[in-house]
């Protein structure tokens, strides 16, 4: 049985002491890629980087999609 869906995540970024971006939070999984863009607006001023993205995934057989980029800003790492 199949779990297909799609992957929505928020992830913001800032720079350490050594000017390395690293996570600002825990990735959080969003409901739509509508409510991710607009979360991801609202942040984007208080973080050196923050990007919205999707994927298909089915997590039952840990397949999964390449990213798409709904929005971002600033510096981010790349995607994987």
């Amino acid at each position: 049985m199949s779990n297909k869906g799609k992957l929505i995540v928020l992830a913001a970024f800032v720079k350490n002491d050594d000017g390395e971006l690293v996570p600002a939070f825990d990735p959080r999984q969003v409901d739509s890629e509508d409510r991710a863009k607009r979360d991801a607006q609202l942040i984007a001023d208080h973080y050196a980087g923050v990007v919205a993205w999707s994927r298909e995934a089915d997590p039952s057989i840990g397949e999964y999609g390449p990213p798409t980029i709904i929005f971002h800003s600033g510096e981010i790492p790349e995607l994987e």
